[in-house]
């Protein structure tokens, strides 16, 4: 009885829970919400990174790993009640365009994504992130944001078999009849109904229900033994560990690449920051959030961790709203949520029975999410409009982030230039877009 007092007054007074109004019983449920919520990720990140050519195992190893550390590294040291993973969007950027569109190997990508979490951790360690951030307009923050949604949505609609190629018209609808298209078709009405109605990891069981109907259809295959689902035997992340190129990455010379992480990473890290926990009101009396550079340096060593190990760049994820809603308010979140990741280790056979038709409609569900940032745009401002669209088009089109990032940051300098409102654009804007226009300059 004594050592059970001790070990809560111990957590008590690391985590401050009494100060912060909350409990060891209340952070674990809180926890278990953002799991519930976030887990997908598990899932659907290393079917992404295979597609670059990465093994599947090794990937899902590493992603777990990268959660886990990156996230116990934030309850222990920040003590914010926040679950750190690989970016949806970043993800998909580093497979299809890093890899699949410029040709990179896998392992030159990774040295890229590290490179990325190195100059985040500058900017981080050094408290120019914040100022960098300030520098980006609003417009292209919110049009970033936008257009990655856009992109993910239309991965997963690819995915998914509901949009093809077309030699016509470039892409056209799918073949509905055939069994993975309506699969995943139901799976985006079943997922998008679950989270309307806020049902707790409304998207991992739309991915659980989705698999089963596929094994019920004969559309995959079903596990032959219980060790098809559960196994001691962890994963081995030896494929993937240690297995970046930093040297190739800089030789590249993918300065957009690069960029196009870093400031992804940046601006999506800190405003997601910012806006939890205020949700959480952790702020102090002048609107600062407590341990925001540890944080801010969590995220930076995070995305150095995740390349390691074999996994993308690193953000903070907005569900973890869910588990703030239930009352967490304390890094003993973060690590009851890090132990719970861990503990999916031992169901990783599971993930090579799960099809396409099961994760798509979760990327095109994520996706939707993204779009709620177009409102942060002024429509009756052409200098404002054309780059956000520009950005936001582009993304898909070329099936690139780095070049709609790109087209959004060189066409709202220029706008602003050729209209006289010089004023409106911040030093670091000039630098930017100068960097991105040699960089086009390089390519030709």
């Amino acid at each position: 009885m004594k050592d059970s007092s001790k070990s809560r007054s111990l957590l008590n007074d690391y985590f401050k829970l009494d100060e912060r109004n909350t409990s060891v019983k209340t952070e674990f449920l809180a926890a278990l919400t953002t799991f519930m919520t976030v887990s997908y990720i598990i899932l659907v990140n290393p079917i992404i990174l295979s597609e670059a050519g990465m093994p599947k195992e090794a990937a899902l190893a590493g992603t777990i790993l990268a959660i886990v550390l990156t996230t116990m590294l934030m309850g222990l040291w920040a003590n914010l009640p926040i679950v750190i993973g690989p970016g949806m969007g970043l993800n998909a950027f580093f497979t299809y365009t890093v890899v699949l569109g410029q040709g990179l190997s896998w392992e030159t990508a990774l040295g890229a994504v590290f490179i990325s979490g190195l100059v985040f951790f500058l900017l981080s360690v050094t408290g120019v992130s914040s100022k960098v951030v300030s520098a980006i307009p609003k417009t292209l923050k919110a049009s970033i944001t936008a257009g990655i949604g856009l992109f993910v949505a239309f991965i997963g609609l690819k995915n998914g078999g509901i949009i093809v190629p077309d030699e016509s018209t470039y892409v056209a609808l799918g073949n509905i009849a055939d069994k993975g298209t309506w699969l995943s078709l139901l799976g985006l009405i079943l997922a998008a109904a679950l989270v309307s109605r806020n049902i707790k990891g409304g998207l991992i069981l739309s991915i659980f229900i989705i698999t089963i109907l596929s094994m019920a259809t004969g559309h995959s295959p079903v596990p032959a033994s219980a060790g098809d689902i559960f196994s001691t035997d962890w994963p081995s992340v030896e494929l993937t560990f240690m297995k970046l190129d930093i040297m190739a990455a800089i030789g590249y010379g993918i300065f957009s690449v690069i960029f196009s992480f870093t400031i992804v990473e940046l601006f999506d890290t800190l405003a997601t920051l910012i806006g939890l926990t205020k949700k959480a009101n952790l702020t102090d009396e002048n609107g600062e959030t407590p341990h925001m550079k540890r944080a801010l340096t969590t995220g930076a060593l995070g995305t150095m961790i995740s390349a390691v190990f074999g996994s993308t760049a690193m953000n903070t994820y907005i569900e973890n709203a869910t588990g703030i809603a239930e009352g967490g308010r304390t890094g003993l979140k973060a690590v009851f949520a890090a132990l719970l990741f861990l503990l999916t280790l031992l169901f990783t056979p599971l993930i090579q029975f799960i099809p396409n038709a099961a994760t798509a409609p979760v990327l095109v569900i994520i996706g939707a999410f993204m779009l709620t940032e177009l409102k942060e745009i002024r429509f009756d401002d052409l200098t404002e409009l054309i780059p956000a669209f520009l950005t936001i088009i582009m993304m898909p089109l070329t099936f690139s982030i780095a070049e709609g990032v790109a087209f959004g940051f060189i066409s709202y300098t220029l706008l602003k230039l050729f209209t006289g409102r010089v004023r409106e654009l911040h030093w670091m804007m000039y630098i930017i877009t100068a960097a991105f226009l040699i960089n086009f300059y390089t390519m030709i």
